[in-house]
């Protein structure tokens, strides 16, 4: 089955996004915000569920230790204020009374002693998430079943209860860590600390996966674009290896086939060039009649024709890129030629094959000026692209047929193409050169009512 004929399938992450049935609106939004590139998206698969797994772990811990365990120490913590309250109540004397008080102080509370005071303060809002505060508060309902007082407040290391009783008003300090499960928090730093280290070595693991991916799509690039790969070795993954050497062999037989149709073209261009000289030597001798001007005429446009054909088949991949002036680069192809307005911004430049591409600004500009009485010629950048636009008043060409005129030899009846010493190769040529560097070339309506030559080259 070829690849044309194969069903489209979803990435698997919009099959996903789509599965999990979220809004048009919602999915849109993830769809722009999901990373596109290879790294980020290896890191996305590694650290969500990293998070999922770290938070679940968290839910649980503080769902089933970190609560139960300030459960657990707040109850205790109420029991023995009820206790102390209920024996204070019941005893029969101030020395008895001072008794109790002193075993309490010695078993379980910092500071136990009667206030002179009558009321209660004034109880403050508690936190939001103050768990002490509300847990402290149920089991001394619970245990005391009297009014009291909570500080939670005031100093982080002490808990502060005041509790009405018949004999006056009692107040208990004690330490947090008695009523709390205080130390909760270093088993989440750890938790937290421990997945920050495995990203981090993840990164570093990931970015040596990902460098050689990286490394041969520029090479492949490059080569596209007709520029130097450079020193190109396999390393990385066993696949990646593969991929890598599987380039450069493909690399190294594209190479050796252009450098054998170079040295063909060469000796072809030698021999018919040699017997076409020796043809208008042998004419120039003759007696100079209508027929040999006829058949001087035939080999001057023979002559014509073979440059146009071996410019056509002659690739300039040996040419490296340079930086160029664009403004000097038009003006040199449009030397020679009348109405040509050209508007280039100053100090514009870029990185190309500058005979190449001298010789494709050269076909579109004399194609323009072979059918119109005005051209301009602009050029500008645009983010990472050089775009140059030819223009003409011309006649133009119909949209059904601009993509039929870039075939090599293909000339339109009548309108545009009323000359017909061509050899329809000059659109042509300048798309394959176009391409070769990593650009392309595209025809469209021109402001000035003819037709618009657009060429888009990576700079």
């Amino acid at each position: 089955m070829s690849l044309a004929s194969q069903p489209y399938r979803r990435p698997l992450w919009r099959r996903v996004l789509r599965w999990a049935g979220l809004p048009p609106p919602i999915e849109r939004w993830l769809r722009k915000r999901l990373p596109r590139r290879l790294f980020a998206r290896s890191i996305l698969i590694i650290v969500l569920p990293m998070l999922v797994l770290q938070s679940v772990v968290a839910f649980v811990f503080l769902d089933r230790h970190w609560e139960n365990m300030t459960v657990r120490l707040s109850q205790a913590t109420a029991q023995a204020v009820a206790a102390t309250v209920q024996a204070v109540e019941t005893a029969p004397d101030e020395a008895e009374r001072e008794r109790y008080l002193r075993i309490a102080r010695n078993t379980g509370f910092d500071r136990v002693v009667m206030l002179d005071d009558d009321t209660l303060p004034s109880r403050r809002p508690a936190g939001f998430f103050n768990l002490l505060e509300y847990t402290l508060s149920r089991q001394l309902r619970r245990e005391v079943g009297r009014p009291f007082w909570i500080d939670t407040f005031d100093d982080n290391r002490y808990v502060e209860i005041r509790v009405e009783t018949s004999v006056g008003m009692m107040a208990f300090v004690t330490r947090r860590s008695s009523t709390y499960a205080s130390n909760a928090h270093i088993t989440l730093v750890w938790m937290a600390g421990t997945s920050l280290v495995l990203i981090a070595v993840a990164v570093l693991f990931l970015r040596g996966q990902v460098r050689p991916i990286q490394e041969l799509a520029a090479a492949a690039q490059k080569f596209g674009q007709g520029r130097p790969v450079g020193r190109l070795r396999p390393h990385g993954a066993t696949e990646v290896r593969q991929a890598t050497g599987a380039f450069l062999e493909m690399k190294h037989r594209i190479e050796l086939q252009i450098e054998q149709r170079t040295a063909m073209l060469a000796g072809v261009s030698h021999d018919l060039r040699t017997m076409l000289t020796r043809f208008r030597l042998e004419l120039a001798l003759m007696e100079q009649t209508d027929d040999v001007a006829a058949l001087s005429a035939d080999v001057v446009q023979m002559q014509k024709m073979l440059e146009d054909y071996l410019q056509f088949a002659r690739t300039d991949s040996d040419e490296p890129a340079e930086d160029v002036s664009i403004a000097d680069l038009i003006e040199d192809a449009a030397r020679g030629m009348e109405d040509i307005d050209i508007q280039v911004p100053p100090g514009l430049a870029a990185t190309v094959r500058p005979t190449a591409t001298l010789r494709m600004i050269a076909n579109l500009i004399g194609n323009a000026d072979k059918h119109a009485a005005r051209v301009r010629v602009t050029a500008r950048r645009e983010g990472n692209l050089l775009v140059i636009d030819v223009d003409d008043d011309g006649p133009g060409i119909p949209e059904a047929k601009r993509v039929l005129v870039f075939q090599p030899f293909v000339r339109l009846e009548g309108g545009r193409n009323q000359d017909t010493s061509g050899t329809g190769l000059g659109l042509t040529i300048a798309r394959d050169i176009a391409r070769r560097q990593g650009g392309d070339i595209s025809l469209r309506e021109s402001p000035l009512g003819g037709l618009r030559a657009r060429v888009k080259l990576p700079i």
